[in-house]
């Protein structure tokens, strides 16, 4: 049987300093992706012209306008060439130069795995909080939780199985695709895999990231009371997210590194 291989997609917006950063994180790695896939949906030329002059092993990328974060994962899934997909977004990188051979390992190991997810630091309460919980598919009413979508290694025949990431969602469409996949073979690896940059949609616009999470919630799963106490948990996160208190308690307590 063939061995499985790499597609890393990264979508990109009018930010070139975020994409140097993670093409420098996937070029440091021991065991390199089949290709790393830039998807520019900027309304400028300079992640463009960087790419054409860069002539980086392993870059490929087309610079167009897209419909959203929804269609540019897609354009990206439906251009990879590998058996395995990594939304790995501008700005975000790998906690180390071994994590593509650690994951890899795995699905070399078994060829029934689906996905996979790990740990990842998140930048919360001005510190580098190392956060990641086994995905338990009974849990969906409270979000996506902590599975971490940034995590994720999916094999491309899921995409092909159950979809691609709806057009209709703006912020939760990685909660619509997991809700989607609940049921397939995965592995939780109690390592970190990314950091994770702060400021993507989901968390500057939590509240719509809700609602849409729970419309998906009740169009796969139906509709659940404990949908409202996921809502709560949510609202009460984010608020005390922005406490002094909370800030104190990650810097001292928590998990971190700097």
């Amino acid at each position: 049987m063939s061995q499985p291989t790499l597609s890393v997609v990264t979508i990109a917006f009018n930010n070139l300093e975020e994409v140097k950063k993670t093409i420098s994180t996937v070029q440091a790695q021991t065991e390199q992706p089949l290709e790393h896939i830039i998807v520019d949906g900027s309304n400028n030329s300079e992640i463009n012209d960087y790419l054409a002059g860069a002539n980086i092993p392993g870059v490929v990328w087309k610079t167009e306008r897209d419909k959203g974060i929804s269609d540019a994962f897609n354009k990206g899934v439906e251009r990879s060439q590998g058996t395995i997909v990594h939304l790995l977004n501008s700005g975000d990188y790998y906690y180390d130069e071994y994590v593509v051979m650690s994951v890899m390992n795995e699905f070399r190991a078994d060829q029934n795995l689906g996905w996979t997810h790990g740990m990842y630091y998140q930048y919360v309460g001005d510190n580098w909080v190392l956060t990641g919980k086994q995905f338990n598919k009974n849990k969906l009413w409270r979000g996506f939780g902590k599975t971490g979508h940034q995590t994720m290694f999916v094999k491309k025949e899921l995409y092909h199985k159950h979809g691609l990431f709806s057009l209709e969602k703006k912020m939760a469409m990685d909660y619509d695709f997991l809700v989607r996949i609940k049921d397939e073979p995965f592995k939780y690896l109690e390592q970190p895999i990314v950091y994770f940059a702060p400021g993507g949609v989901s968390n500057q616009k939590w509240k719509e990231t809700f609602d849409e999470v729970y419309a998906s919630h009740k169009q796969y799963l139906g509709f659940t009371p404990k949908l409202w106490l996921g809502k709560a948990i949510q609202y009460s996160f984010y608020w005390l997210n922005s406490t002094a208190l909370f800030k104190w308690y990650l810097k001292n307590f928590k998990t971190t590194k700097n």
